[in-house]
């Protein structure tokens, strides 16, 4: 492929030159210059945007060519259907292996997550469960990704030869939520609803990152809501959660489903105090954002009327935070020792 952006041109060369070095060709996916790229596409002023976008989308495809030949000339696997009862994909050997279970106790997460769950409900929020699989409308486009969207490759996430998506957020839920409840709206009633479940993305393990985690979204709609509203909801959670009054405050960021959208902090609770300076002081925690019209548009709500706020946020890194610890994959790990200081 050609391309005029002397950026992109520069990026194509240097990444040709890391693709064949790789011994693990689809770490190319994760290269800091291509990072860099992407976050170059932020800054730009609106009018260069697209063209910049389009030649950039163009680099991915290119990316993908190398990769998909690189997989042509490996053994395929054979396929394991992820959907079909334990016994299928359990070999006899395996089931004499398995002891039957006689004692145990709730994993901390399900502890923490339910503990969240029922912050919110005291605020009036109803909980609604995500799902582990989806389709490429409730992912992105319901969500104001249209086709060839740049951002959407900011989500690095698991798919089906068929098309289906393992949900790299809970936001997958926001379009049936909205469209299955502007009843309520209807009826004079906010529409409310916290949605927490496993979302799945292809990361890298590290000690603040699992392929695996858990999320739980936010979505409020009604007549006049404002962003004080989101703050005043988000503090009002986080000072439960922690056990202590927090201040709270937002710094303007970019998501396609919010607009305006915020990163959203709180000052650090007694337990994560560190120094003086104010980045020691504030904790930067989820994003979040005014529902953006689009998003309502597709669920059937005139955004005329009526506007709304959501957040994200991974319950493991509250977890952790709470609890000072320091490693994510403690949670999978089946580590005893580690599990039993929650009992």
């Amino acid at each position: 492929m050609s391309y005029t952006n002397p950026e992109i041109i520069k990026a194509q060369s240097a990444l040709a030159a890391e693709f064949e070095k790789l011994t693990e060709k689809k770490q190319i996916l994760r290269s800091k210059t291509l990072e860099s790229l992407y976050g170059a596409l932020r800054a730009l002023p609106n009018d260069q945007k697209a063209t910049y976008g389009k030649e950039l989308n163009e680099l991915k495809t290119e990316i993908m060519s190398w990769l998909n030949k690189v997989e042509d000339n490996q053994k395929q696997l054979p396929p394991i259907d992820v959907t079909a009862p334990f016994d299928v994909n359990t070999s006899k050997d395996e089931k004499q292996m398995l002891l039957p279970v006689t004692q145990g106790s709730i994993h901390p997460l399900m502890t923490e997550l339910q503990y969240i769950v029922d912050i919110f409900g005291r605020m009036g929020f109803e909980a609604v469960e995500s799902r582990q699989i989806d389709d490429d409308y409730h992912m992105f486009e319901s969500l104001n990704f249209p086709e060839g969207h740049p951002a959407r490759d900011d989500y690095d996430t698991f798919m089906t030869t068929d098309g289906l998506i393992a949900p790299a957020h809970t936001s997958t839920m926001q379009n049936r939520v909205l469209s299955e409840r502007k009843k309520n709206l209807e009826a004079g009633e906010a529409i409310a609803v916290v949605i927490p479940d496993r979302v799945f993305r292809n990361e890298d393990l590290d000690v603040t990152h699992e392929h695996t985690f858990y999320q739980f979204e936010g979505v409020y709609v009604d007549k006049n809501i404002t962003v004080g509203n989101l703050i005043a909801t988000l503090k009002t959670f986080m000072s439960e959660y922690f056990g202590q009054d927090l201040k709270a405050k937002i710094q303007p960021f970019y998501f396609p489903f919010t607009e305006p959208s915020f990163e959203f902090a709180i000052e650090r609770p007694d337990s994560l105090k560190k120094g003086d300076t104010e980045a020691d002081q504030w904790l930067e925690l989820l994003g979040c954002g005014m529902i953006h019209p689009n998003v309502l548009k597709a669920a059937g709500i005139d955004p005329t009327i009526y506007t709304g706020f959501a957040w994200g946020c991974g319950i493991e890194r509250l977890v952790m935070m709470k609890n000072s610890i320091e490693d994510i994959r403690h949670f999978e790990s089946g580590k005893l020792d580690f599990l039993r200081q929650f009992s």
